[in-house]
């Protein structure tokens, strides 16, 4: 009796919680599933600094989640975009052993698959529909950087701060968030202090509760219509140009590129994310 229908997919395991590998066809996943070693990061970990040359692409897997970040010279810091599972870090729109423009630190530690750049970019040579899908994602991570920087220029911290909180729970898929109020402060690029009275005034607004290590969303409905239009920007975005799919929650559960499209031509960029 043949019994190859009850086989399972091809590399499936080597692809365990990141939706933009999931969204490879068998013959992409065959160019990469070789080259990617799973490994398991730490919060805090730093990927890679700003002006040291990128040579890894990681994939982050599950709930784990990083975060690029611009530094100052005087330790002031802000973050520029927040990736989760829906995505990669690390040379994924430039070609790869460029030096970094930002740094690329762990936020929320956990599962990653990490290949080398060069890999990938050899893989995107060879497939057509592979560089068509990572351009498409390099294209939806400048738009989250872009929104980002005009964001923090132009709306007031209380709309950023919601706007960064529905951003991570798109991509944690849970009401409550693991999150300091140091890190959040860092994120934002204010003083604790200062971060700790705006997440009083959220809290009293019914919006979120706050607890020790932890911040909890009470009503993502009345989140969004508070926030400012720049979460709402990004993830139509990223739905219409990687197809990204989000359930009645919020949390992006898929990744589904259109079919129906010709081929995007590589980004002419040296962002390197």
């Amino acid at each position: 009796m043949n019994t190859a229908h009850q086989m399972p997919p091809p590399f499936e395991p080597m692809f365990p919680g990141n939706l933009l590998l999931k969204a490879l066809n068998a013959g992409d996943r065959a160019l990469l599933a070789p080259h990617l070693e799973p490994l398991t990061v730490q919060r805090g970990e730093t990927l890679f600094t700003a002006g040291t040359l990128v040579s890894a692409i990681v994939f982050p897997c599950d709930q784990t989640v990083a975060t690029l970040i611009v530094a100052m010279r005087d330790g002031r810091s802000a973050e520029t975009a927040t990736i989760g599972r829906e995505g990669a870090v690390g040379g994924v729109v430039s070609s790869g052993f460029l030096p970094a423009s930002t740094n690329a630190v762990i936020q929320l530690g956990g599962p990653i698959l990490r290949m080398d750049a060069m890999r990938l970019q050899e893989a995107k040579r060879k497939s057509p529909s592979l560089r068509n899908l990572f351009t498409r994602y390099g294209d939806c991570l400048l738009a989250q950087v872009l929104q980002s920087v005009a964001c923090n220029a132009l709306h007031p911290i209380e709309e950023r701060c919601l706007r960064w909180l529905l951003t991570l729970q798109d991509r944690l898929g849970s009401d409550v968030l693991p999150i300091t109020h140091e890190l959040l402060a860092a994120m934002l690029g204010v003083q604790r202090t200062y971060l700790t009275r705006i997440l009083r005034t959220l809290q009293q607004q019914g919006l979120i509760e706050v607890g020790r290590g932890r911040i909890t969303i009470l009503n993502r409905t009345d989140m969004e219509a508070v926030a400012c239009e720049c979460h709402g920007v990004v993830r139509s975005h990223y739905e219409t140009v990687l197809g990204a799919v989000y359930d009645a929650d919020g949390q992006l559960v898929a990744v589904a590129p259109p079919t129906n499209l010709r081929e995007t031509e590589p980004l002419n960029a040296e962002l390197t994310a």
